[in-house]
Order: C-alpha cells, then sequence, then structure tokens
C-alpha cells in the first residue's frame, strides 16, 4: 500500500504546482469518466442495527461524545 500512497502523494504535489489549466481539465476528465457509483450492500443485521439507531435518535436516547469518553474511561478502571 505503501506504493499507492506515494503515487497519490506525487500526483497531489504535482497537481498543486501546476499552472497548466488544460493539464488540470484533462485530470479532471479523467476522474469524471472514471467515477463510478459504489454501491454498498449491507447485510440484515446491518440494517437492523441502523434502524435501531434511527429509533433512539428519535426518542431522544442519546450520549455526547465526552459522556461516552468518561463511562469509557470509568470501564476501563
Amino acid at each position: 500500500m505503501k506504493g499507492i500512497e506515494t503515487i497519490k502523494n506525487n500526483l497531489i504535489d504535482r497537481i498543486l504546482a501546476t499552472k497548466n489549466e488544460k493539464l488540470l481539465k484533462a485530470i479532471s476528465n479523467i476522474f469524471e469518466s472514471t467515477q463510478t457509483d459504489d454501491i454498498v450492500s449491507l447485510s440484515s443485521e446491518q440494517i437492523e442495527i441502523l434502524l435501531m439507531s434511527e429509533k433512539d435518535i428519535e426518542s431522544g436516547n442519546l450520549i455526547s461524545e465526552s459522556e461516552l469518553n468518561e463511562l469509557d474511561a470509568k470501564w476501563l478502571n
């Protein structure tokens, strides 16, 4: 995976450095033409958990991040 990160970083550096509008448009066109809509398939269990989350949100059964961190700290000690 290090190779792909190196390629990405090199491309980012070169894109940021260029002032060639035609090149930037060509790169943009490449991204647009190769962009696909990734469809994520969820299991029935994942769908059930998401529905349960929606019900919790609707009923106000929420906890703040700071409260969660405090509970985690107590549980870990």
